[in-house]
Order: structure tokens, then C-alpha cells, then sequence
């Protein structure tokens, strides 16, 4: 199940909050040659490997040729072990698993949030925007702060992706724009932890003070190109706890003119799923003012087979365009940019935007 590999340490290649990229020899094995490769260490798990430490790695993903995660991940640098950390939680995130991490969640008993988060009743009507990709956070921003620049938003990461949230780039070039990243379930590393969907909102509201809370899971989307194995289905299962939670979902719609699949093209079978059978609740689904002419009939089609307990509300994309290239992040959905998949960014950012215009700033 694992490809277990030593390697060394040839170079540190930078890093990000909460990582190190390296450079490592892979050492070869019978019927095998070494080779270099990209490693990545996450801090807190492993420790910062330096120049010449002997590390044991899990080779899947270089096996694989995967994208998103295709780096040698560091397990553990042997021959020097970091300190032990302080223990101050008892929720085990990534469970049973051999990297298996103590947080410190807000509703637990030793929580300094545990009453606030316990107290809370609802979400006050808070917009929920509920994405089914993890690059669709940057252009939610975007959106948000083109149109209510003041609002303060909150990412919850679910747990579809990435488990830990230092893995992505984008939150580390998004921090300041954030007032708080809550990781749920199993995946770990956010500002605040929390045990499930449903106490990450809350704690995105009550602790963070959060206007407005971005849901998605983080890099590196599961797909099988089946109707229902994907890990985004997990989108539509966030409208339910948004509405529960007396939360305003805002379903944002993954559309693509620039993927070569055709489950994608349009609106994808990802959101038609999510939304038109998972999401039991009703959810404000943005509609782009501008559509690409050779998708146009087919995205309104679509539109139309939504069931009507949703509300589709045409949103003004002027000046969003502008508003993602000012973000200090490179904008990628499936290696594509803006320049070949506009119209996925943009559906994006009319989310974000709507978003904005519901928000009511959170009580202090």
C-alpha cells in the first residue's frame, strides 16, 4: 500500500507556512535505480530536514505521476528526531493512521472556544459559500472583496482533499485576506480545529468573526468519473449544515469552457450532483451575467434541470476579472488559468460577490 523509500537530502528548495520542499536522492532498490525527486516535509509532523539528512519517505505519488501531489512525502528523518510537541488537545485527526496528529478543536472540554462555540444557536443568516474545488477559493475572494471589500471571511477546509492545510500555497499567499482558516473532520493545520462541518461554521462565526465562510475541501479533488465517486459531493452535503445551521448557502457553480471532458463542459456533473441531489436544503446558486456564447444554451438547459428549491440569482460580473489578476496568487483550476477557463473563475467570483451583498457583519 505504501512505497517505503530512503532518500537524502540534496537541497532545500524554499518552502511555505507549515513546509519545507526539498530536493532528495531516492536510493534504489533491487531492480531499481535511484533518482532525484521533490520532497515535502510538513514542519510540525516531521520536523525542517536540513542538507544531508537521511530520510524515509512514501514514494506513492512520484509512482503514480500524480499532480497536485506529486512529491515524495517525508515520514520521518531517523537519525534526528524532532522534540516532542506539546500535547495540549485529545481529538485525533487523521485517525489510526501512522501520522495520525493531536489538535487542540474548539468544542472540546479543554477549549478556551468550548462555551462560545456550545452557546451558539445559529449562524445569524451568515453566507455560506459552498465550492467543490479548493482552487475556487482565490476568486471567491476576489469577488468578495471587489463588492464588500470590509467583509471578513473565514475558509472551512473539509476533508475531501488534502488533510493537512499547509499543503496549499494558496492559503499561505491568502492568510492576511483571511480572519480565519477552520480545518474539519480529519484534516488538521488550520487557525482552529474543529470535529466536523458543523462546529467549524460555528466557530468560523463565533470565534473568527467571520461574515461570511468559504467551504471547500483542500487541494488535490478526488474524481473517478463515475455519477457519485467524487469527494465533492461533500459540496452539497455543506448546503445541508449551512441550513441547519440557520446559514445562507450559496451553492457556487463549477463551469468549464477550457475542460476537455465532457462531464465537465458546462456546468460539471460534479455541481449538478452535489446540488441537484445531495443538497437537500435550498441554496442561492449565482449565475454568472456573462457566459461563454458557444455554452451559453447548454449551461441555461442545465440550469433549468436544478430542482426549484433552489434560487438562481444572475449576478453582475463587471470588474471581477480585474479583481482576481490583483490577487497574489497564481489562479489554476486543472493547470488551467484564466486565460483558458475564464469562465470558471469568473462563476466563482459571482459567488463571492453574492456572498458579499447578503453578508451583515458578525456581532463582536
Amino acid at each position: 500500500m505504501i512505497r517505503w523509500r530512503y532518500g537524502t537530502v540534496r537541497a532545500r528548495r524554499g518552502g511555505w507556512r507549515g513546509c519545507t520542499e526539498l530536493e532528495v536522492e531516492v536510493e534504489a532498490r533491487e531492480g531499481e535505480s535511484s533518482f532525484t525527486c521533490k520532497g515535502l516535509a510538513y514542519d510540525e509532523l516531521v520536523g525542517s530536514p536540513e542538507v544531508g539528512d537521511r530520510v524515509l519517505l512514501n514514494c506513492n505519488a512520484i509512482a503514480k505521476g500524480l499532480g497536485t501531489g506529486g512529491y515524495a512525502l517525508v515520514i520521518a528523518v531517523p537519525d534526528r528526531l524532532p522534540p516532542d510537541g506539546e500535547t495540549e488537545g485529545h481529538i485525533v485527526k487523521a485517525r489510526y493512521t501512522p501520522m495520525q496528529a493531536m489538535r487542540l478543536a474548539v468544542d472540546e472540554d479543554d477549549s478556551p472556544h468550548r462555551a462560545a462555540v456550545e452557546a451558539c444557536d445559529g449562524l445569524d443568516g451568515m453566507p455560506v459559500v459552498v465550492a467543490d474545488l479548493h482552487s475556487a477559493l482565490a476568486p471567491i475572494l476576489a469577488g468578495i472583496e471587489a463588492t464588500v471589500p470590509e467583509a471578513k471571511v473565514a475558509y472551512v477546509m473539509t476533508d475531501g482533499g488534502s488533510l493537512p492545510a499547509w499543503f496549499s500555497r494558496q492559503l499561505d499567499s491568502l492568510a492576511d485576506r483571511l480572519c480565519t482558516v477552520v480545518t474539519a473532520g480529519q484534516c488538521f493545520g488550520g487557525d482552529l480545529e474543529a470535529t466536523n462541518i458543523h462546529n467549524a461554521l460555528i466557530a468560523a462565526r463565533v470565534v473568527g468573526g467571520a461574515d461570511i465562510a468559504v467551504v471547500a475541501q483542500g487541494p488535490g479533488n478526488l474524481g473517478t468519473g463515475t455519477v457519485w465517486g467524487f469527494s465533492g459531493t461533500a459540496a452539497g452535503e455543506a448546503v445541508n449544515a449551512g441550513a441547519v445551521l440557520g446559514g445562507r448557502p450559496v451553492a457556487s457553480l463549477r463551469i468549464s469552457e477550457g475542460d476537455a471532458r465532457e462531464r465537465h463542459r458546462g456546468i460539471s456533473h460534479h455541481s449538478m450532483t452535489a446540488y441537484g441531489k445531495v443538497a437537500l436544503a435550498g441554496a442561492d446558486i449565482p449565475v454568472p451575467d456573462e457566459l461563454p456564447a458557444g455554452l451559453e444554451s447548454k449551461i441555461k438547459a442545465q440550469l433549468a434541470r436544478l430542482p426549484d428549491r433552489h434560487r438562481q440569482v444572475e449576478v453582475d460580473c463587471s470588474g471581477l476579472v480585474e479583481a482576481m489578476e490583483a490577487l497574489p496568487v497564481r489562479l489554476s483550476t486543472m493547470g488551467r488559468g484564466l486565460d483558458r477557463d475564464r469562465v470558471y473563475f469568473v462563476a466563482e467570483a459571482a459567488a463571492g460577490r453574492h456572498a458579499a451583498l447578503l453578508a451583515t457583519p458578525a456581532e463582536p
